[in-house]
């Protein structure tokens, strides 16, 4: 597929998703959303990535919502899309494009069967922030700043984010943040749980190579994949129990598989492990779990 607003590199099992309006500090539009979408869906399909880094061209990261639209920028009927709004006026929020774009992203983040770590390396609000909520581990530049800045454009926190932000840092400190929607430098961010590490614009990129090169040379890709639906499914769970049932399934599985045998003789002879098994073929027969509307 050919790219317009990113840019979409593989290297050595590691894929790279560059937001690519630099000269727009990467705004988001719905563009950039329909390739990041199909970014998404090419990692997940290509055995041979194995890790996914996202960061932004030129200086920032993402500005947020491309607002050159200017007061019609959240006005749906304004975007040329088939309008939520009825004829007497009443909104369909069942309305397909009734959905949110941001949203439409993450949820699409949110399904990736491969590993994501955010290169933070310049401004990220709105949008911006959140698309990156989703995302495994978030590194961010010594020149970062971050901000949800929804309520002092009128607007309410999108993406999904009411979701995200507050089982990654907390309800309280995602109140904050939501509710003066100021804008914050890389260093609270961190001290706030937002982001892993901060570091010289110079190191960030590097860093994020760092980690996905821990991730693809050492690990089962298949154990990986269960491993980030098991995590993040889990967030949801009422009851240890429902953890469980998924892992013990997940333990009975993959104990018999290739992947199991290469990990414990590879350990055993001392040397780089080998592992048989993909993501497009060997999923264990009981994905997707979460579907079921009970444990049998």
């Amino acid at each position: 597929m050919a790219y317009e607003q990113i840019i979409y590199e593989v290297a050595d099992g590691v894929a790279t998703i560059t937001l690519n309006r630099p000269e727009k500090l990467n705004a988001f539009t719905g563009t950039m959303m329909a390739e990041m979408i199909a970014a998404f869906d090419a990692t997940d399909a290509d055995d041979d990535v194995r890790c996914v880094i996202v960061t932004g061209a030129g200086r920032a990261f993402c500005a947020g919502a491309d607002l050159s639209g200017g007061g019609k920028t959240f006005d749906y009927e304004s975007r040329g899309e088939e309008s939520p709004v009825g004829p007497n006026g009443e909104l369909r929020y069942s309305s397909e494009s009734a959905r949110d774009g941001g949203g439409r992203l993450t949820l699409r983040i949110f399904e990736s069967v491969k590993p994501v770590i955010a290169a933070i390396n310049g401004p990220a609000v709105g949008v911006g922030s959140t698309m990156t909520l989703p995302m495994d581990i978030r590194l961010a530049s010594d020149t970062a700043r971050m901000g949800f800045v929804f309520a002092r454009r009128g607007i309410v926190p999108e993406a999904a984010s009411s979701y995200f932000l507050p089982r990654v840092v907390g309800i309280s400190q995602a109140l904050e943040w939501c509710y003066s929607g100021r804008v914050f430098d890389a260093a609270e961010a961190h001290a706030g749980g937002l982001v892993k590490e901060v570091l010289p614009a110079d190191r960030l990129l590097a860093r994020a190579n760092e980690l996905a090169r821990e991730i693809a040379d050492n690990t089962a890709p298949v154990s990986v994949a269960l491993t980030r639906a098991m995590l993040w499914r889990g967030l949801g769970y009422s009851h240890p129990m429902d953890a469980h049932k998924v892992d013990s399934r997940a333990i009975l599985s993959r104990g018999r598989s290739g992947d199991a045998k290469e990990g414990v003789t590879s350990f055993l002879e001392k040397r780089a492990p080998v592992y048989p098994d993909r993501v497009s073929r060997d999923m264990p027969d009981f994905v997707p779990w979460w579907e079921e509307q009970r444990y049998s």
